[in-house]
């Protein structure tokens, strides 16, 4: 019999984990509403799950039954089970959580503390803060090099991206770069990192091998004056053929050629077009606008909008498990 139990509990488990994972729900965080809505893949709405104040940056971990949640003015990431979607835990942190990575082992959280000019490293297991590496005034943006050995990280005041040296948790070189840096990407093959510069409306593109700048790229969406354009969220696709930039008060996301740099296609969207993320197939792309509370769906084979739909106050970021 308890042969049969343990079967019966693992079976359970089981079920519980792989509905945890690729159920297409869409979630968003409401930096002003404290919530974070989830969507089923009909767009029509699941629910809302309140959590800490302000949500703005949330990652999900590799298997998808979580999702972390940085909470800026509680200073705390809140933990999001994805198979009840239910707020169950919360990871206490510096001042003014506002974006984060973990570690490729998801053993630690890197998170710029924006009011605190620090990265800190905080291991998940302990919720206890293992270092912390001073950065200059406003840390926003985190990523990993792809082989794990650096951590970037923008700064908005100094208009630098810091390149740190994991294995030290220390800054081994600042790179100048546009006017207010705020987030990145990193392409497949690991050798570029994309950097947004909001107030200077640019991208500069960082060749990861020699940690010096290789290109700078600006836009002006038709209709739109170059001090319109305010790029902050960006996505790549998995073949790293295609950038998504969303292009802040210009209400465009930019669809871009990383091999050329040419712009494919300005899509108009909401007001203050702020994150972006991309459906498994790559078919659809999903928008937030954080001044028409809105988000804009899009079709990426005709790259044209196919919806608005209203979610709540200042949709800031958006995931897609899926």
């Amino acid at each position: 019999m308890k042969r049969v139990f343990l079967v019966i509990l693992l079976s359970l488990g089981l079920t519980q984990a792989a509905l945890a994972a690729d159920t297409g729900l869409i979630f968003i965080s409401l930096e002003r509403g404290n919530q974070v809505v989830v969507l089923n893949p009909d767009l029509t709405v699941n629910t809302k799950i309140d959590t800490s104040r302000r949500p703005r940056d949330m990652h999900f971990n590799k298997d998808h039954t979580l999702l972390y949640v940085a909470c800026g003015d509680d200073d705390t990431i809140d933990v999001i089970d994805v198979a009840t979607l239910t707020d169950i835990d919360a990871i206490p942190t510096g001042p003014s959580p506002e974006m984060f990575q973990f570690s490729p082992d998801e053993t630690q959280i890197f998170v710029s503390n924006e009011e605190d000019s620090v990265m800190e490293v905080i291991d998940i297991a302990t919720k206890t803060v293992v270092d912390r590496v001073p950065t200059g005034a406003e840390p926003e943006g985190v990523i990993n090099s792809a082989d794990g050995k650096y951590i970037f990280v923008t700064s908005e005041v100094a208009d630098m991206v810091h390149v740190i040296d994991r294995s030290k948790a220390a800054v081994l070189k600042n790179i100048i770069v546009g006017t207010r840096p705020r987030r990145f990407v990193v392409t497949p093959d690991g050798g570029e990192l994309w950097v947004s510069d909001e107030l200077s409306s640019e991208i500069h593109v960082i060749d990861i091998s020699t940690l010096t700048i290789k290109d700078a790229l600006s836009f002006v969406p038709p209709g739109f004056r170059a001090e319109d354009v305010t790029p902050v969220g960006m996505t790549i696709t998995k073949d790293g053929s295609k950038i998504l930039i969303t292009l802040g008060r210009a209400n465009n996301l930019a669809i871009v050629d990383a091999k050329t740099r040419e712009v494919l296609q300005y899509v108009l969207v909401g007001s203050r077009a702020w994150d972006v993320d991309l459906s498994r197939d790559e078919k659809t792309a999903y928008v937030t606008n954080g001044l028409s509370d809105d988000i804009t769906i899009i079709d990426m084979e005709s790259m044209t909008p196919i919806q608005s739909l209203s979610v709540g106050r200042t949709p800031h970021s958006i995931r897609v498990d899926d």
